[in-house]
């Protein structure tokens, strides 16, 4: 017979095991333990809650972590606002481009292999690409219209050009001939393989030379393709079994197929067509390096925490410290141009010199403290998803911060006082 005290005490246990799974990295017995404010944090609380309730957001996951535990873990409001389901912590979020750092790690831990060199044309591992073009705009001299000319490249593109957009790809976001190109050509169709997808692009003009422009592109969906060739694995394959499984990423993949946590687009970005928001729950054909992949607050934090301890977490190394220093520092050369979407898409998250950023292998990093008109540390890395996740990880500060939600039209705003809040709540 199991006494009433043993019930409550084994209750007590599992309610503990659920709150530390779902936070991913143990708690801390306090925020002071690891030197925020519980005080300030509840400005966080107070912030959401408020917004939630005038209908600014549905809802999200907030979690902060410092000196590798968990001082922060809230979930605000609904995660289907019309279905009146409640987020949760556990609660699955389309991450879009927070998928880069992703593909960024599985290309390195190739590279680190000897597999893959990042000086390399890129056509060295996918043919297609040894010929193309870049379409330059040109106004005719008879007509007077624009009209698109094709002219050789000044290099080829290399790996570390797609690791650091930089390769003369780009999205359809903007307005340009080759970017209508893109998307007459449908090269965000998730009824596509990765392989069927490079056979599109191959055939599409490049929009800049490559290495001359930072241009936020496919850069990174090719690099899937280049660790399905270079790995001989379905890149869904790769991610599972030599990333997400050796972290314990459970709720981390392309889709969430029978979930019943999915938390719900609340409406759709005003700047992408419709087509880029992906049904999770179903097994798509397209493997997105770039945006396709989901996941938890929970599950992010331990992927972030690896980044933090320089390439491992918990015994189980998957890169080396090295490999980490290279990835997260600044990659683009003095003179790099930038694309005309780069000030409107990221704001003060620009990685221009300007604004005191610059771009890593597959992570936007602040290279000094002042320029910005957010706060950070030189040193910190960062990136976020169309649909509103954010994420940033501070060295300095060994702090972790992230954001889950899916309301796009306020990605940028929250990303800002994201940083506000939590950098408030340091005490020491």
């Amino acid at each position: 017979m199991i006494s009433a005290r043993m019930l409550v005490a084994m209750v007590m246990i599992l309610v503990f095991v659920a709150t530390a799974g779902a936070q991913g990295l143990p708690p801390a017995k306090n925020p002071e333990e690891v030197g925020l404010s519980s005080e300030r944090l509840k400005r966080i609380s107070a912030w959401m809650k408020a917004d939630i309730e005038k209908g600014v957001i549905p809802g999200a996951v907030v979690l902060i972590a410092r000196q590798g535990k968990v001082a922060y873990c809230e979930a605000f409001g609904y995660r289907d606002r019309e279905k009146n389901l409640p987020m949760t912590q556990d609660s699955i979020f389309r991450i879009m481009s927070m998928t880069k750092p992703f593909t960024s790690l599985a290309i390195m831990m190739l590279a680190e292999e000897g597999k893959i060199q990042l000086y390399y044309p890129v056509s060295r591992y996918l043919p297609e690409f040894k010929d193309l073009k870049v379409g330059v705009e040109k106004k005719d001299q008879a007509s007077e219209k624009m009209e698109l000319v094709l002219e050789p490249p000044q290099r080829e593109m290399t790996v570390q050009d797609l690791l650091r957009h930089t390769s003369g790809l780009t999205y359809g976001f903007g307005r340009s001939a080759v970017e209508d190109l893109y998307n007459a050509a449908k090269v965000f169709d998730w009824d596509q393989s990765n392989a069927e997808m490079i056979t599109r692009l191959a055939k599409l003009p490049l929009k800049y030379h490559p290495g001359t422009t930072w241009d936020y592109s496919m850069s990174t969906d090719v690099l899937a393709r280049i660790v399905e060739v270079v790995s001989g694995m379905a890149f869904d394959a790769f991610i599972r079994e030599r990333i997400a499984k050796p972290l314990k990423l459970s709720d981390t993949g392309f889709w969430a197929e029978g979930a019943k946590r999915q938390a719900r687009v609340a409406e759709l970005p005003k700047d992408q067509p419709s087509p880029f928001v992906q049904d999770v729950t179903k097994q798509l054909r397209w493997l997105s390096g770039g945006g396709g992949m989901v996941s938890t607050a929970a599950d992010y934090s331990r992927f972030c925490q690896m980044f933090l301890n320089g390439g491992s977490l918990y015994g189980i190394r998957l890169v080396s410290r090295k490999t980490v220093e290279w990835m997260t520092a600044n990659h683009l050369p003095p003179g790099t141009r930038f694309s005309p979407i780069t000030y409107p898409v990221f704001g003060g998250f620009s990685p221009t010199p300007e604004y005191g950023h610059g771009f890593g292998l597959g992570f936007g990093v602040r290279t000094q403290t002042g320029l910005s008109s957010i706060p950070g540390s030189p040193g910190d890395y960062s990136w976020a998803g169309a649909l509103g996740t954010f994420f940033w990880i501070d060295p300095q500060e060994k702090l972790i911060a992230i954001k889950m939600m899916q309301a796009p039209n306020q990605r940028l705003h929250y990303r800002y006082l994201m940083r506000q809040y939590v950098y408030q709540a340091i005490m020491n």
